[in-house]
């Protein structure tokens, strides 16, 4: 008899949700320029109790909007 041995790595779940450090690392940009794109409604956040986190999709978004501004003054 034999037995099918799988190599089950640990999964890693990808974080969704980010704090505005973190999210302006991943963007690029410093903790400042997050904070101000944040105060002029360019890069959205979720409020979790009294921390302001970035979901994923709203970096993605934010990018998206970086890359058409590119585009347009091109």
């Amino acid at each position: 008899m034999t037995t099918a041995v799988t190599d089950a790595a640990p999964t890693t779940v990808a974080r969704r949700l980010h704090c505005v450090e973190a999210a302006a690392e991943l963007i690029g940009v410093g903790r400042s320029t997050a904070y101000e794109e944040i105060r002029l409604g360019r890069l959205r956040t979720v409020r979790v109790g009294r921390r302001r986190l970035i979901p994923t999709e709203y970096i993605e978004e934010y990018i998206d909007l970086l890359k058409a501004e590119a585009t347009a003054a091109a």
